[in-house]
């Protein structure tokens, strides 16, 4: 293909939790076929998409439909938000704008409390609704960033896009991962897959009968 967009999540940025790790990964990998093969690879970084399956509204809605309390982690926990049409435009501007090996970041604005989407669809709701708060699961943080640390948040062409650069990882490096393996040590080594620079990585993988580090 001329043009190959990869479907990122802010969770990429500082990432905590296996899907942050494998999205951030994704990056990599995409930066890596950037500078290996012909054409334009690149990645959008997404927020929670309103009314998309699995969004935060769609599951509240869910349980509110089942007779069901909703379930907020916690009562300060913020997301940033963005409707399906402007994700399908951050998509396209990306396929039209964004340059080899980059990730795209579109600025959502401010981030938007849980639970006040929770009360308001409880006050819509034909009858009372009970809102329980379960508490934040390993590796959910209480509030998401869109440029991780280190990251240069650059907008040379359009004034609410962020380009920001993501330095390439060789597909070789994932085959050391053992989906078999102790889950503490699969996480650690995701953490520092995720937080290697080029040249680190290179160096591991002469070292590849060593024991995968800790994540710092």
């Amino acid at each position: 293909v001329a043009r190959f967009v990869n479907i990122s999540t802010d969770k990429a940025a500082d990432p905590v939790s296996v899907l942050g790790y494998s999205k951030r990964i994704t990056e990599r990998l995409t930066a890596n076929a950037a500078a290996t093969h012909g054409g334009t690879f690149l990645s959008v970084r997404f927020g929670n998409v309103l009314s998309s399956r699995g969004s935060v509204v769609t599951a509240f809605r869910a349980q509110i439909e089942a007779g069901l309390p909703i379930t907020v982690t916690h009562p300060d926990v913020t997301r940033y938000l963005m409707t399906v049409q402007e994700a399908v435009h951050l998509v396209l501007q990306a396929a039209g704008i964004g340059r080899d090996g980059e990730a795209l970041v579109l600025d959502m604005g401010e981030p938007v409390r849980i639970d006040d989407i929770a009360r308001q669809l409880a006050s819509q709701a034909p009858g009372p609704v009970q809102i329980v708060y379960t508490g934040l699961r390993p590796g959910e943080k209480l509030h998401e960033d869109l440029i991780g640390a280190g990251e240069r948040d650059l907008r040379p062409l359009h004034p609410l896009i962020s380009h920001v650069e993501v330095p390439p990882l060789d597909p070789i490096e994932i085959t050391t991962l053992d989906p078999f393996e102790d889950p503490e040590k699969i996480i650690d080594r995701l953490a520092w897959l995720c937080a290697q620079s080029t040249g680190v990585v290179a160096q591991q993988s002469v070292k590849s009968t060593a024991p995968a580090p800790s994540a710092s």
